[in-house]
């Protein structure tokens, strides 16, 4: 049993919630990281033992392509900040853990820049993967490099060299011996070399006890990251997508399975969230804002690390645009929020389900059997020596009663509700409003709680959406849609070729799609004209289109 096995995470993107400037010019510290410590009394006020932020070391954009390791961005301040910070969180309970970016490096980097001035005969060309000085890139460095997701922005580094291995050893270890940091977030450890990752958890257990390594992982068995000899543990992407699109959908089987999929994969203690700086906000994906309530309960109760990201538990929404992350990474000024806790049920609702967390170990610790399960309701236990904590969830706009099975209690009581029910022949019978959620303690055990509002409304910040804004929004979804179609195109022709589908069913479903080309008309004529290029395709089928 460690700290970060019961914690509960607020995640900063640092750069965006201080307003700092896109580019970094490298000029005279700005102090904006001071501008963050009253969010530590918030960040425990709503229930948060833990914060993850990041990134922080000198870059010269995002973040994510880093110039120095050992020195602030210039645009949040200096060291001496930085040092203040975490000790002002570790004077209010809060752990904190930093992103490490050690995937790669940006331009400016020193062991870069040496390359670019002594090419071969640098000591620095063997830190990078593939560096060729027979290529090119965009930037005309008259050599190429590998580089993480298309972006020569980004050099990956060789983490198969002793060297880099030891370099970012040490970085880790001034990261402790500087700030005091309690663990480390690893940025796109999916990518990340498993003897480096391995080196870099036998540095963990040297620097600190119980120091965290978190790795941002996507797709895939999270075993093999989350193990004895690698990691403590990676991002959840697997229940992130079924947390929202089970509410969208009315399918709460999507969710259960998931779970399930999860526990066959071992014990492992996964780092949940419902958003975070790379995704949409939660309040801007779901379909029904009200789903905000059994979302979150579902969070703070399945097996597994809650994390709220800064600015969602006010409801605030962030739509991921195309080109820029930007509304996902927003400046706020707490003072906006002021009486949140009291007056924004998406706030009350976050502060009461993170005490409650507190409270009960058994949503840490506890084994996990689900109870009931239709398409939109379901309910789950959590056993922990003895005690068994029921959490109850309904996606329906109507009450739903459940029948289920209780432990030894005489009476249970609902932590977001004050309800109390008696337990009869070894059974709860309760109800649950429509779109909300209840966590059932048994009554005595834990402490009181206040009753909170968990009908949530939509927050009268986040109702300022403008008709032209709707439409736009409306627009770019059915473009997605769209295009999605068109993909699929292709496919449908080789089929029909291959008389895997009739002739009369590949028409209607480029009819489909043409209509929906018809809605966005700067891709109409492109659309018509790769429609009929396929039909024609070995003179097959005539050309046609669709009438206005």
């Amino acid at each position: 049993m460690s700290w970060y096995n019961e914690a509960v995470f607020y995640h900063i993107y640092p750069l965006g919630l201080t307003g700092a400037p896109k580019q970094n010019e490298y000029g005279e510290p700005v102090h904006r990281l001071n501008t963050l410590l009253p969010w530590i009394d918030h960040i425990k006020e709503i229930g948060c033992t833990a914060l993850y932020i990041g990134p922080l070391f000198e870059s010269v954009g995002h973040g994510y392509e880093t110039t120095d390791y050992r020195k602030l961005d210039s645009r949040l301040g200096d060291n001496k900040d930085l040092k203040n910070f975490v000790a002002a969180c570790h004077e209010k309970g809060i752990k904190v853990i930093f992103d490490g970016v050690f995937n790669h490096t940006g331009r400016d980097f020193f062991a870069f820049k040496d390359i670019q001035e002594k090419r071969q005969n640098s000591p620095y060309v063997n830190w990078y993967c593939n560096v060729n000085f027979s290529g090119n890139t965009e930037y005309n460095d008259g050599f190429s490099y590998e580089n993480w997701g298309g972006y020569n922005l980004l050099v990956k580094l060789n983490q198969r060299n002793p060297d880099v291995q030891n370099y970012i050893c040490d970085v880790i270890r001034f990261w402790v011996s500087e700030f005091d940091v309690d663990g480390i977030r690893l940025d796109a450890a999916d990518v990340l070399d498993f003897d480096f990752m391995k080196q870099l958890r036998r540095t963990a257990e040297e620097v600190k006890p119980d120091f965290w390594l978190m790795g941002e992982v996507i797709h895939g068995d999270y075993s093999r990251w989350v193990n004895g000899s690698t990691l403590h543990s990676v991002t959840n992407y697997a229940l992130h997508k079924a947390l929202y699109s089970g509410h969208n959908d009315h399918n709460y089987f999507e969710i259960a399975h998931t779970v399930k999929y999860l526990q066959n994969m071992g014990d492992l203690d996964l780092y949940n969230f419902v958003d975070n700086h790379d995704v949409e906000r939660i309040y801007t994906k779901l379909s029904n804002k009200a789903h905000f309530a059994p979302v979150h309960v579902l969070l703070y109760t399945l097996p597994g690390v809650p994390s709220i990201y800064y600015g969602s538990e006010f409801g605030i929404e962030g739509k991921k645009e195309r080109t820029s992350d930007d509304s996902l990474r927003p400046a706020l000024n707490l003072a906006d929020y002021a009486d949140a806790v009291e007056k924004n049920p998406c706030t009350a609702l976050v502060a009461a389900l993170g005490k409650v967390r507190q409270n009960t170990p058994a949503l840490n610790y506890g084994s996990y059997a689900e109870l009931m399960l239709t398409n939109r309701q379901y309910a789950f236990a959590r056993d922990l020596d003895g005690v068994r904590v029921i959490v109850t969830v309904n996606n329906d706009d109507n009450v739903a009663s459940m029948d289920l099975a209780a432990g030894n209690a005489a009476e249970y009581v609902g932590t977001l509700t004050g309800e109390k029910v008696s337990v009869e022949n070894g059974r709860i019978h309760v109800t649950v409003a429509g779109n909300s959620g209840n966590i059932w303690v048994p009554a005595g055990d834990m402490p009181e709680y206040k009753p909170v509002e968990i009908n949530v409304k939509m927050p009268e910040a986040a109702d300022k959406t403008t008709e032209e804004d709707k439409a736009e929004q409306a627009k770019e979804e059915k473009e997605k849609t769209f295009e999605e179609n068109l993909e699929n195109l292709e496919k449908i022709v080789k089929d029909l070729e291959s008389g895997n589908i009739p002739l009369d069913d590949a028409i209607e479903k480029f009819t489909e799609a043409m209509k929906l080309a018809k809605l966005c008309d700067n891709k109409l004529k492109n659309a018509e004209e790769k429609l009929n290029s396929i039909l024609n395709k070995d003179g097959k089928l005539e050309e046609f289109s669709i009438e206005e």
